[in-house]
């Protein structure tokens, strides 16, 4: 299990990944899952994945060395794609190799292969923008209405992005928010855990401001947890109780 999650407002772009794989108790170990590619002047590009790690780091791999066009015979590569749409192609064109590849003897081993992806950033020229990826290859955008994405293990972080978050929150404060969410899963499910890594895009800018590792027992990370907790128990315990009563 996994949690990534991507959020694009009005300055930028904010993307968070944990580390954690887990193919059972005996079996914990730490990966990548926030994968960042970057020219100066040219782009900022980034990938979070969930999903079956062996095919997410074939996609990875597919994606770096490239495949070739059918048509026109060019070498297809995540970093020379024109537009970030295109670049999003290329990776569900990516997906879908992979898992025609491998996908046979995998369901003969009945292992789960489906993977799912964020991917962000921008090509210098264009806009930026913020996709969710699907196992089939096809794809979502994120929206000025909903300015946020998550793959993986998303249902304990998306009431603190529900509440906090829009377009034109700061992007620092969007940086926060996220964090809150990462804690709130990993405090409800240990196949999310440390480390935690952290990107940060300013649009209009030539590389990221911030791409950073958390690790266990980092300050911040560990006062902001601990900041949480107690705000919300003293939100519990400042509303009045339910003014209900049993029924003599």
């Amino acid at each position: 299990m996994t949690y990534c999650c991507g959020i694009l407002v009005r300055d930028g772009l904010v993307m968070i990944a944990d580390t954690r794989t887990n193919a059972g108790l005996d079996n914990i170990s730490t990966f990548r899952k926030l994968h960042v590619f970057s020219k100066p002047a040219k782009y900022v590009l980034a990938i979070a994945t969930a999903g079956n790690l062996a095919v997410s780091q074939s996609v990875i791999s597919t994606l770096t060395e490239g495949l070739e066009n059918p048509d026109t015979g060019e070498v297809e590569t995540l970093m020379n794609a024109p537009t970030m749409f295109q670049a999003a192609q290329r990776i569900g064109r990516a997906i879908r190799t992979v898992n025609a590849v491998e996908g046979p003897a995998l369901k003969a081993e009945e292992i789960n292969y489906d993977v799912s992806m964020l991917f962000g950033g921008q090509i210098k020229g264009g806009k930026m923008r913020l996709f969710m990826i699907y196992s089939a290859g096809n794809f979502i955008e994120c929206t000025i209405d909903t300015p946020y994405l998550q793959i993986g293990e998303h249902k304990y972080g998306k009431p603190v992005l529900d509440r906090a978050v829009s377009f034109d929150v700061d992007l620092y404060d969007a940086l926060k928010v996220s964090l809150v969410s990462m804690d709130s899963t990993m405090r409800s499910n240990l196949g999310v855990g440390m480390p935690i890594d952290v990107l940060i895009v300013r649009r209009d800018a030539d590389e990221a401001e911030l791409n950073y590792r958390i690790e266990a027992g980092e300050p911040y990370f560990h006062d902001l947890r601990a900041r949480w907790s107690a705000a919300l128990r003293a939100a519990h315990q400042s509303i009045p109780r339910p003014p209900y009563a049993t029924q003599k």
